[in-house]
């Protein structure tokens, strides 16, 4: 019980002292926070439109997130999934763009699972250069995202570009019927349900099957994970390439949901804003469906900032990065005996009640310091 609520304060606390140092930072620029703190919740969660716009931002978090947090249980730290994301709004539209698709669900489906297919392996060549090569998967990751991105970039300026793209290089739209469509109607499209299955299923998963406890306990424990003989490097290499699946997923269902074609617009920093939401869920799936719609609202209210007070669109950049450090710093706090350190400080002197109760206890008259064989005179 101690331990849930920790998983819930602590991250909690990061996020009001990240607004609170946001406002200070906007103060000093002669903003009024008050004025920050009502905007932000006013575009993110003020109107309808302002939930669209939140929603939508919400579903490449929740997918990205989950490129960090499934590799986290089996003890690994993925930060590469932006390079996953553009590959796989890549292979959606080269599939869409090289093959004849019937255009309707079933070829929905498969532009989709090409993009999984791309984020997968992507991220699973990190897990394989620990495994096998002995390279820090974060490092190795973080490199590869990069090495994407500008793989991504080659091919959309380069072999798979549209000739009608002028100023802004992109391939081919994608058919009509290949298209993700909104929900009822709506600017939410249903990306959005996919991100929260995903959720949800990656939250079973871990916790209901024999695979995803094998990957717990590789994670949790390698040493008992190699007594009981569990095959601990095809499990992370299967939890790299679920995450990388996912995040994938995220970057096929921007292109065949809002961009409709691939390209720079699709390099938006999904990727790395799912790290900080992994992170805050503390690698939990469920838990990052509501952390994807928290930082969708930042995201959303970034624009209402910069034409209110003329705050740049970015500076809901600097917010995220106050509380990814702030959530790094609060988790050094987590297993800190509290007791044992009030012991600690009270063993250089004494302790608070001590020092209250020889306040509080009635003094002895003060003697006078004369010499018994002086006389008064």
């Amino acid at each position: 019980m101690r331990d849930s609520l920790k998983d819930i304060l602590l991250p909690s606390a990061a996020i009001v002292a990240a607004l609170l140092l946001f406002g200070l930072v906007v103060w000093f620029a002669g903003v009024d926070p008050l004025q920050v703190w009502l905007l932000l919740f006013k575009g993110a969660f003020g109107d309808w439109y302002s939930w669209q716009n939140t929603l939508q931002r919400a579903a490449p978090l929740m997918l990205t997130a989950l490129c960090v947090a499934i590799p986290a249980r089996s003890g690994l730290v993925i930060i590469g999934g932006e390079g996953a994301l553009v590959l796989g709004g890549l292979a959606c539209a080269g599939l869409a763009q090289g093959l004849p698709l019937p255009p309707n669900i079933a070829g929905t489906v498969m532009v989709c699972l090409a993009g999984a297919i791309a984020g997968a392996l992507w991220i699973m060549l990190a897990g394989w250069l620990r495994q096998y090569r002995g390279i820090n998967e974060t490092i190795s990751s973080l490199l590869l995202a990069y090495v994407a991105i500008g793989l991504f970039k080659h091919i959309v300026e380069g072999p798979l570009r549209d000739p009608s793209s002028l100023n802004k290089p992109s391939t081919q739209a994608l058919a009509e019927g290949l298209r993700i469509g909104g929900i009822g109607g709506s600017d939410v499209h249903w990306g959005l349900v996919l991100g929260v299955l995903a959720c949800l299923a990656a939250g079973l998963w871990l916790r209901i099957t024999p695979s995803g406890f094998a990957v717990r306990v590789v994670g949790g424990n390698p040493r008992t994970a190699q007594l009981v003989g569990l095959p601990a490097t095809r499990l992370i290499l299967l939890a790299c390439a679920l995450g990388g699946a996912c995040a994938g997923l995220a970057g096929a269902v921007e292109v065949a949901a809002v961009h409709t074609s691939a390209n720079a617009s699709l390099i938006a920093g999904y990727g790395y804003a799912g790290i900080l939401v992994s992170f805050i869920a503390r690698h939990q799936p469920v838990a990052v469906v509501p952390v994807a719609i928290l930082f969708g609202g930042f995201g959303a209210a970034g624009s209402l900032l910069q034409r209110r007070l003329g705050l740049p669109d970015a500076s809901v950049m600097l917010l995220q990065g106050i509380a990814f450090v702030l959530i790094l710093a609060s988790e050094a706090l987590r297993d800190i005996d509290w007791n044992a350190l009030f012991a600690r400080v009270g063993s250089f002197g004494p302790s608070p009640a001590v020092v209250i109760a020889g306040l509080t206890r009635n003094p002895e008259p003060a003697r006078a310091n004369v010499d018994p064989g002086s006389s008064p005179g």
